[in-house]
């Protein structure tokens, strides 16, 4: 495992290491977890567009466009 330094408040580190203290775990560890939230949004975001894209090259519409009624058909 790597490690990083980071810049912050104090009060706002105290605040933080409070925080995890009170969950039974680490400011370090509350990092951890944050980082792979951050990196895994970025990943689902991409995977999504990839499957729009798919999706557009192997669905069309014909050039037809939808009405608001026809979109909000069951």
């Amino acid at each position: 495992m790597k490690n990083i330094t980071l810049s912050a408040d104090e009060k706002l580190i105290d605040e933080a290491r409070k925080r995890a203290l009170a969950k039974h775990t680490t400011l370090n560890e509350e990092f951890r977890r944050w980082l792979t939230l951050y990196v895994d949004r970025e990943r689902g975001a991409d995977d999504a567009m990839t499957l729009l894209r798919q999706l557009q090259a192997k669905y069309t519409t014909g050039g037809h466009k939808f009405t608001r009624d026809e979109l909000n058909e069951r």
